[in-house]
């Protein structure tokens, strides 16, 4: 059972574009006494951008230097037979999960998005994280959807990215015996109960998440939502202010985007 915060690592690159393993090793070492687990190649990874290159390679290095921490794989593509296929070299890689959005196809039936989950499960032999957001993929899993794809055998852990914590609060109160992790830093205050945190900040601050974990207050959200502010972290391009100041603390050798690298 998944708990505490997870950290969706950012993908450390170098001038060339290709992914910077000594950079990864860095970056798990500098945090990873302070989380339960690795999430390489979600959206704070750029994910949706990454080559299949890139993307092989972040998360192959993640598992080499991983210490011993569960890897959690993402894949963000626009379909449910690239999702397979890229979960598949995921197997072969060696990580303890993949977390996934819904296609990338705005406007989706929910019967369309419970279908693609059933797809995944019934095709790869891997446990999954259901990942629930709306930016990338333009579709949000119903309340009564995402009950149901948590009924699927191997679906161990919810990052709940709606941006509503009512609907996090729900989803907590139902109790299916799946792990819930917020996914945005300004929420943590609003939603008790939940298992953990899945959010940027966890690559430079892990032990605020932690503290706010375990014991919540107004006070620790307001350092959590300075830190965002200091660190950038609200902006379209977050991913990028996370890496200027990991490159400002010398933990990657670059602050490159996968933009600035094309």
């Amino acid at each position: 059972m998944y708990s505490g915060t997870i950290v969706p690592l950012i993908t450390p690159l170098a001038e060339t574009g290709a992914v910077s393993e000594q950079s990864v090793q860095r970056l798990i070492d500098s945090i990873r006494h302070q989380v339960t687990g690795l999430m390489p190649t979600l959206s704070s990874g750029e994910g949706w951008k990454l080559s299949e290159q890139q993307w092989h390679d972040m998360v192959s290095y993640t598992v080499r230097h991983s210490a011993g921490l569960p890897v959690l794989a993402g894949i963000q593509l626009p379909t449910t037979e690239q999702v397979i296929a890229r979960a598949e070299t995921a197997v072969s890689l060696g990580v303890a999960a993949i977390a996934v959005t819904t296609p990338f196809a705005p406007g989706l039936a929910q019967e369309e998005i419970y279908s693609h989950y059933r797809a995944l499960r019934a095709a790869v032999p891997i446990p999954l994280f259901i990942y629930n957001e709306e930016a990338l993929s333009g579709n949000q899993i119903a309340l009564d959807t995402l009950l149901r794809i948590c009924r699927l055998p191997g679906v161990v852990g919810i990052k709940e990215s709606s941006g509503s914590a009512e609907f996090t609060r729900k989803l907590v109160a139902a109790d299916l015996g799946i792990p819930v992790f917020e996914g945005w830093e300004n929420l943590l205050h609003e939603v008790p109960g939940v298992a953990g945190f899945v959010g940027p900040l966890a690559n430079l601050e892990p032990g605020l998440c932690n503290d706010m974990l375990a014991a919540p207050s107004m006070e620790r959200q307001k350092a959590i939502d300075a830190a965002c502010e200091r660190y950038g972290l609200f902006r379209d391009d977050w991913y990028r202010s996370v890496k200027k100041e990991l490159c400002r603390r010398r933990v990657i050798d670059t602050d490159a985007t996968v933009e600035d690298a094309r």
